[in-house]
């Protein structure tokens, strides 16, 4: 971890950009964090519009979990950001905006042109930005992953056993052969669902809570579209990792 810059932020959080390579990635730590007091880690996943772009939200739930003793980290996506674009995923976001243009339902295939490939190049990148956090000595474990790409989700509960417990957003495009995957899951598990949300497929959704393999698994709907997730259903999710994590 190479470490680009770093300020104290008014609530006393550090807050440090640093670079893994050519990833670039910010982590969070609380006041109290320290080599004798190491504190859980969040790793907090976003959808690929860029680190600049969700800085403001992505800031606001490292502040909000801050508060509740946990450090968090997030990396930029690749083909997000500054990094190189991707043309075959341009080339299936271009296809799908022309399905949704035109009232036509995602294509399974433009869905898994799209997300597949960004699963297998994201995970381990996300777990390599986790063996850099963990050589920090004011971080331990556990991990919790929160938000984000579903199936990143998925398949990082799936792969990396540091990674103890789950909050999910059901809002994005799931390729079927996630649900493979996601019967694998055996993690505790906090969904949230946004009963209204005009991009996403409520049935889908329900249909790929019901197959995690998850024995605690808990499924929080609320009323709304995509971006009116209300305050309290996340402060719960705070208080599930807080539940599983401390």
């Amino acid at each position: 971890m190479h470490v680009i810059s770093e300020q104290r932020l008014d609530d006393g959080v550090l807050e440090r950009e640093f670079s893994l390579g050519e990833i670039p990635g910010i982590l969070w730590t609380p006041a109290s964090a320290s080599a004798s007091a190491p504190t859980p880690l969040i790793l907090l996943g976003h959808p690929p519009l860029g680190l600049r772009k969700m800085y403001p939200r992505l800031v606001a739930r490292a502040r909000h979990s801050a508060a509740e003793g946990f450090a968090t980290a997030t990396i930029e996506l690749p083909g997000s950001g500054d990094r190189p674009r991707r043309p075959a995923t341009e080339r299936a976001r271009a296809d799908m905006r022309r399905a949704i243009e035109a009232g036509e339902p995602v294509s399974p295939e433009i869905v898994d042109a799209l997300v597949l490939p960004l699963v297998d190049e994201a995970v381990p990148e996300w777990q390599a930005a986790l063996d850099a956090c963990f050589s920090l000595p004011e971080i331990g474990g556990p991990v919790g992953y929160s938000g984000g790409l579903m199936s990143i989700g998925i398949r990082l509960a799936v792969v990396e056993p540091r990674i103890s417990a789950a909050v999910l957003f059901a809002g994005s495009l799931v390729p079927r052969s996630m649900f493979e995957e996601a019967r694998q899951v055996t993690i505790p598990l906090h969904v949230l669902l946004q009963w209204d949300d005009e991009g996403n497929d409520r049935q889908a959704a329900l249909d790929l809570f019901d197959a995690f393999g998850s024995t605690e698994k808990s499924l929080h709907a609320n009323l709304g579209g995509h971006t009116g997730v209300p305050q309290f259903a996340g402060d719960a999710a705070t208080l599930f990792f807080t539940r599983h994590l401390k």
